[in-house]
């Protein structure tokens, strides 16, 4: 199988808000992130489709994190693949 990546992964587990038009509101861990993007453990919750745009932030942190929109590119039975789209 050919990898297609272009940026290198880290494994990071952190606690992401996440929602948009088509998505409620929910909190998701990253299983991890690039530059690119990164893969959001979707566990018993519904897979947003391919193609659906969603704000995603960081929680956690001693401020408020900036709100970024991604896109969803892949799915896998674990989860989902956001891209970076601003």
């Amino acid at each position: 199988m050919s990898d297609k990546r272009r940026h290198l992964r880290t494994d990071m587990n952190l606690l992401i808000r996440v929602w948009g038009d088509e998505t409620p509101e929910t909190l998701l861990h990253t299983r991890d992130l690039s530059d690119g993007g990164l893969f959001l453990l979707t566990e018993e919750h519904e897979n947003p489709p391919v193609g659906t745009i969603v704000n995603v932030q960081v929680q956690g942190l001693p401020i408020d994190a900036p709100v970024k929109t991604m896109k969803v590119v892949r799915m896998e039975p674990s989860g989902v693949g956001l891209m970076h789209i601003d």
